[in-house]
């Protein structure tokens, strides 16, 4: 440990941990649940990272996605996770013995409406909710609960094409009305959707959108995200009317900030183009209307947006509270090699890479939350942020991961710096505290968590929990307040 540089956090500072619900829960056949996006991802058994990761950008056809919902041949992780559903007293413990301010998760969609289109929600999943909301609140851990962490129902994608009909708005509104009405006394922070701009490199997971689905993908996209926008906007104002001050409803990005590669004009000017199109979509869910620059992109790219006048006023009239966001690496681009298009992007040969070819970036954290921060002034939570490595469990059950503590402790620092320098961050959430099944790989290999779970990437092992060096690590970082590091 050492003294941090920037120990700037509030005494009220919510120190914890994040995960979601399609990556930990797993009972995917118990207690009425149905399948969404991430049950239907197989493990990629013998590819490489990159090989993997390519294959899950491009997505599942509608034949893939049919093939998979009833394939119980092949091994799908996150219908199993971690088996979180079972274990989440044992496994919230361990994180309030840790100090956690909070611990943000996800309820998923597709358990509480298993086709998504359903008349009724499903009781018996309020009910465990219910139960594991009391239980963080009983060890004095304050929620931060998303309402759709990539748990789209499949039946969504298969009846409806996904989130570009508009006819999923207000089964979503619906969804998150009963969200507000169950949990909404003891829940303050809501996150509408997980990563909101993450459809153009994580279409499947995002929207619930088959790669075949329709001619025009990167307009079909665009219009997923908007319906997003216009159902956020109605749960906003839905939340405005129960008359709660304690009830915060915020939108959440992955940053997705780039660096020019040079000095080279050309470079500076793609490099702010990239990024006016990551800010245009909290530009309208914080100013209320869609700035000419995006309209502009839209129009060159023949993207033709179904919007209302309804809809635009619905935005217009009920901005986010907060800003969530996830942080792990950044890019760059270079004016020979990208062009215009969001995912278009360059490695930074001056970074340092993970396993997964992630650049270690802090100072880039900083200047993301200040980047954010000046442009809304609204309070920012750090959703995710976290380090993937391969860990190895000793034969006395030890797992010495220096690395992730050093990667924590250069982004913390970065945190009190953007806050000593006027930033409103509220809160910081690690990613994957607990070991979870990857997002992007299905791996259970890339490990993030202060606790180690006994499985491997074929759900194989005990499924015992291990505390890493890094858990006293982080437990001293909480309990310093941020000041030792």
């Amino acid at each position: 440990m050492r003294k941090n540089k920037y120990p700037y956090f509030s005494k009220n500072f919510l120190w914890g941990g994040a995960q979601a619900a399609s990556q930990a829960d797993g009972a995917y056949q118990e207690d009425g649940k149905g399948l969404n996006s991430s049950d239907v991802q197989p493990y990629l058994k013998g590819l490489s990272n990159a090989e993997i990761q390519k294959i899950e950008t491009e997505g599942m056809t509608v034949e893939q996605v049919k093939k998979n919902s009833e394939d119980t041949t092949d091994y799908y992780p996150k219908r199993f996770g971690i088996d979180f559903y079972h274990t989440y007293k044992e496994d919230v413990k361990l994180l309030a013995d840790a100090g956690f301010k909070t611990f943000r998760t996800s309820l998923d969609w597709s358990r509480i409406f298993p086709n998504g289109d359903d008349e009724k929600p499903n009781e018996a999943a309020l009910k465990h909710y219910d139960e594991m909301i009391d239980y963080m609140i009983k060890l004095g851990i304050e929620p931060i609960i998303t309402m759709n962490h990539y748990e789209t129902p499949i039946n969504i994608t298969l009846k409806y094409g996904g989130w570009p009909n508009k006819a999923v708005i207000p089964m979503f509104e619906k969804f998150g009305k009963v969200l507000l009405d169950r949990f909404g006394d003891r829940v303050k922070y809501w996150i509408v959707v997980n990563q909101i701009n993450m459809v153009q490199i994580e279409p499947w997971l995002s929207v619930g959108v088959a790669s075949d689905q329709y001619d025009n993908m990167q307009e079909a996209l665009y219009q997923a995200m908007h319906n997003q926008f216009v159902a956020a906007a109605a749960i906003q104002k839905y939340a405005k009317s129960l008359h709660n001050p304690n009830l915060h409803i915020g939108t959440m990005v992955a940053d997705g900030t780039v660096y020019p590669a040079s000095s080279k004009p050309d470079d500076i000017v793609l490099a702010m183009q990239q990024n006016r199109m990551q800010y245009f979509v909290t530009d309208v869910q914080f100013r209320g209307e869609y700035p000419k620059f995006a309209l502009n992109y839209f129009a060159d790219n023949d993207i033709h947006l179904e919007t209302t006048e309804e809809e635009l006023k619905l935005i217009k009239d009920n901005p986010m509270d907060f800003l969530a966001i996830s942080y792990y690496y950044s890019k760059m681009v270079d004016s020979t090699k990208n062009e215009m298009q969001p995912a278009d992007t360059s490695d930074n040969p001056n970074l340092k890479q993970s396993d997964w070819g992630w650049a270690v970036d802090p100072q880039g954290l900083y200047n993301s939350l200040s980047q954010y921060y000046d442009r809304y002034q609204k309070p920012i939570i750090i959703a995710e942020n976290g380090f993937g490595a391969y860990d190895k469990l000793e034969d006395n059950h030890e797992v010495h991961d220096q690395y992730r503590s050093d990667y924590l402790r250069a982004h913390i620092e970065q945190v009190g710096r953007a806050i000593h320098d006027g930033a409103d961050v509220i809160a910081y959430c690690a990613w994957g505290p607990i070991d979870i099944v990857s997002c992007s790989s299905q791996q259970m290999s890339k490990r993030y968590g202060f606790i180690y779970v006994d499985l491997d990437d074929e759900g194989k092992g005990s499924g015992k929990r291990y505390l890493k060096d890094s858990y006293n690590w982080y437990k001293n970082v909480i309990s310093s307040n941020g000041a030792e590091i």
